[in-house]
C-alpha cells in the first residue's frame, strides 16, 4: 500500500512539472483544490499536503481568498516567505533541537546499523541527488526528511523519536527551507554522503560529528546561525 506521503510527495512532483512545462507560468491562478485533486486522483488531504511542501519550497504562494498562485520567482533565502510556526517556536529553535537530538542518534545508529539499513540509506542518497540535479525540489524535501527519520528509527531511542515525530511538520519545513539556496542545493546530498560514510565505517563519533556540520551548514542556508560550542 502506497503512504499517503508518497501520495503527496508524487502530486507535488506533478505540479512542479505543470509549472516547469509552463502549462502554469508564473503568476498563474493554480485550479481549485477540488478540480487539482480530480485531475491528479488524490484526496484532498494528500493535495494540501502537495501544496504545503511547494508553498514551503517557494514554488507556489497563497492569497487569501483567491487562491494559490505560482510565485513569480524562485523564493531565494532574502525573499522566503516567512517561518510559519513564528508564533509558537522560533526557526532557530527547531535547529537546536534538531542539533541537540539528531547528532546523538547518529553516534547511536552508527553503532547498531545492519547492512540493510546501510542498502536503504544509499537509495535512499542516489534517489535525493537525482531529485536535486533534475530540479525536483519537493521530491528532494521528502528524501531528506525520509534520511533522517530512517537514522532516527535505526538508532532504537524511541523518545527521541517521539520527541521528532510529534513535531514531524517542523521538522519537515525546516528540512525544505535550505533548498531556497540554489546554488547550495548540491550540499545536501554532499552532507549526506558523509554521515552515510561514517554510518558505513561503524564509527559513532564520525556519524555524529557528520551530523552536526550537517545540521548546522541546513541551517545556516536556511539564513539561521547558532553558537554549537564545537
Amino acid at each position: 500500500m502506497v503512504s499517503s506521503s508518497a501520495v503527496a510527495a508524487q502530486a507535488a512532483h506533478t505540479i512542479q512539472q505543470w509549472i516547469a512545462q509552463g502549462l502554469y507560468p508564473a503568476g498563474a491562478l493554480l485550479p481549485s483544490q477540488r478540480d487539482l485533486a480530480e485531475q491528479l486522483a488524490v484526496s484532498r488531504a494528500s493535495l494540501r499536503e502537495a501544496l504545503s511542501s511547494l508553498q514551503g519550497l517557494g514554488l507556489i504562494i497563497s492569497r487569501p481568498g483567491k487562491g494559490m498562485y505560482v510565485a513569480e520567482a524562485v523564493a531565494t533565502p532574502a525573499g522566503a516567505p516567512p517561518w510559519r510556526f513564528a508564533a509558537t517556536h522560533s526557526l532557530t529553535d527547531i535547529y537546536q533541537l534538531r542539533f541537540a537530538l539528531e547528532n546523538f542518534a547518529a553516534r547511536l545508529a552508527a553503532m547498531v546499523i545492519e547492512d540493510s539499513d546501510l542498502h536503504e540509506l544509499r537509495s535512499n542518497l542516489q534517489a535525493l541527488v537525482a531529485a536535486i540535479e533534475a530540479g525536483d525540489l519537493a521530491t528532494a524535501a521528502q528524501l531528506d526528511y525520509a534520511f533522517h527519520t530512517q537514522i532516527i528509527g535505526i538508532s532504537g531511542n524511541r523518545a527521541i523519536a517521539d520527541v521528532l515525530s510529534n513535531s514531524a511538520e517542523l521538522m519537515q519545513e525546516s528540512q525544505r527551507l535550505p533548498f531556497y539556496q540554489r546554488a547550495a542545493r548540491r550540499a545536501t546530498g554532499e552532507e549526506h554522503a558523509a554521515i552515510l560514510d561514517a554510518l558505513v565505517a561503524r564509527d559513532p563519533a564520525a556519524a555524529q560529528a557528520a551530523m552536526a556540520r550537517h545540521i548546522v551548514q541546513a541551517a545556516q542556508r536556511a539564513g539561521v546561525h547558532f553558537p554549537t560550542g564545537l
